[in-house]
């Protein structure tokens, strides 16, 4: 049996949310992590007995309801018409993987000892996890602040006894009876609990630890095919001498232009001599473009792996200090932002990929017009490029700033919001056109080779290629093409990229 991680043990990474996707290792709660909840927990409890103020979302009403106060006794049924009110995320149903990282990222933030819960309800939501008992979410619904109340609200409807679940195999069940089925009680959440559960930013941050899990993926088979796309238009490799990217060395540039140089090592077409004295851009300025995404990549990560470790409901606790400071951990504006710098890092390595296929089928450099040896007849690869076109196009609707809207909600209570959440969604259809586009590139640039022979590419491309043509054989005369593209996508999405 996979050995059991401790939540709070060490700060998140996204290198281990990915380990954890991967194995799926037991989750429990260490002593440390206990002790922070436990010393929180009694520390709400006695403030609650013994102050005579209101204390926000304790012992007061939410939102534009903060002046309502709330009797000793119906602490409880506060917090449970809370999470239900609240359940209003709408639309499509969340990936079941980016449901278990919100599970996940909310039992790390509430193990660090400021939200006031119960052992037994982080305790409950890890049982979830180990169980695969995966509550059921949808995509819309949360303004990033306060947090993803929504969607959140859909996450932990279970329990309480609400809502629905995915289980092992995939069935829709009531989450009430599958408890039941595990021997699970539900929760009687207690005073806050049902704000630290809703208040936080764990579907924006879920979604963005997906992303940049596919992201960090992404820009290395971006290099990949570039590489092999040059090779098959007989490009130069001097613009990635390492010369020209040392007398600029931004870190993204300079670890591409070492990149396409390993790839290319070792190349007969690379090495021989070349008539043109320059490329176009899509392929002379790779390591600039590459490396600017990149970049953008490195720092999201830098500021989503800070949010992930971060306390993020409202209002937060200080046992130490005596406080319940109502603050606005909760506003996603951090993520928003950069989740649309985000959006438009990942776009550009759609828009450039295009660009080098649109060449590759131009009927430059001895190579035929759309890839084909009889033009006319066949149409070839006309159409591919077609819907990758379309597709990068799709990317650039989405790389509007969401971060730069505001709708005022909760009465005017809540009156600037971060969109944050819009600013994560779209991230996942982007890195979906992509995974298609250079499936498109690598079909355009493994054809295109199919020209240059006998002469031969790097081993390492070569290994590519030999692997791509397993799965999309070369095209003599026009066939359907959907089923290839098809194909050359569940390649890009598997294959092991150097």
């Amino acid at each position: 049996m996979a050995q059991t991680f401790y939540i709070g043990s060490e700060p998140l990474t996204l290198a281990l949310c990915e380990r954890y996707l991967k194995e799926r290792f037991p989750l429990a709660l260490g002593d440390d992590a206990r002790a922070r909840i436990e010393h929180c927990r009694n520390y709400l409890d006695n403030k609650v007995k013994e102050s005579d103020r209101p204390i926000y979302g304790v012992t007061t009403g939410f939102g534009s309801l903060c002046n309502r106060s709330i009797s000793a006794e119906a602490l409880t049924t506060l917090q449970e018409n809370l999470v239900k009110s609240h359940a209003c995320s709408c639309g499509t149903e969340v990936n079941q993987d980016i449901v278990r990282l919100m599970l996940l990222l909310k039992a790390h933030a509430l193990q660090l000892g400021h939200s006031g819960v119960q052992v037994v309800t982080v305790e409950r939501i890890l049982d979830m996890l180990n169980k695969d008992i995966i509550p059921i979410v949808y995509d819309r619904g949360s303004l990033g602040a306060s947090g993803d109340l929504a969607p959140l609200a859909n996450l932990f409807l279970p329990l309480i006894g609400e809502g629905e679940v995915r289980v092992a195999g995939g069935e829709k069940r009531c989450a009430r009876e599958v408890f039941a089925e595990h021997g699970l009680s539900t929760v009687t959440l207690k005073s806050k609990e049902g704000l630290a559960l809703l208040n936080g930013t764990q579907f924006m941050s879920s979604h963005g630890v997906y992303a940049l899990i596919k992201a960090h993926r992404i820009a290395r088979l971006a290099d990949s095919c570039s590489a092999l796309s040059l090779e098959a238009f007989d490009g130069l490799d001097a613009p990635f001498a390492d010369a020209l990217h040392t007398i600029r060395p931004h870190k993204g540039q300079l670890t591409v232009a070492r990149h396409l140089r390993s790839l290319l090592e070792g190349s007969e077409l690379i090495a021989r001599p070349k008539k043109q004295v320059q490329d176009p851009y899509s392929f002379r300025c790779v390591p600039q473009v590459h490396g600017a995404s990149r970049d953008a990549i490195d720092y999201v990560t830098s500021v989503v792996e800070t949010e992930i470790n971060s306390v993020t409901d409202n209002p937060t606790v200080f046992p130490d200090e005596d406080k319940v400071v109502s603050g606005g951990n909760f506003h996603g504006q951090p993520l928003a932002i950069v989740y649309d710098f985000l959006a438009i890092a990942l776009a550009e390595f759609g828009n450039i990929s295009e660009r080098r296929v649109a060449q590759l089928i131009l009927g430059l450099r001895d190579l035929p017009e759309f890839l084909v040896a009889n033009p006319g007849l066949n149409s070839g690869y006309m159409i591919p490029q077609y819907a990758a076109a379309s597709m990068v196009s799709k990317n650039k609707m989405y790389c509007f700033a969401a971060s730069s809207d505001s709708i005022v909600s909760s009465n005017g209570q809540e009156d600037h919001v971060s969109m944050g959440a819009n600013a994560a969604t779209k991230l996942l259809p982007i890195i979906e056109n992509l995974e298609i586009i250079f499936g498109i590139e690598l079909m355009n640039a493994a054809q295109a080779l199919e020209f240059r022979r006998p002469a031969k590419s790097s081993p390492k491309i070569e290994e590519m290629l030999a692997a791509f043509r397993q799965v999309v054989p070369r095209v003599e005369d026009d066939i359907v093409m959907y089923k290839l593209i098809q194909q050359a996508t569940e390649f890009v999405r598997t294959y092991a990229f150097a």
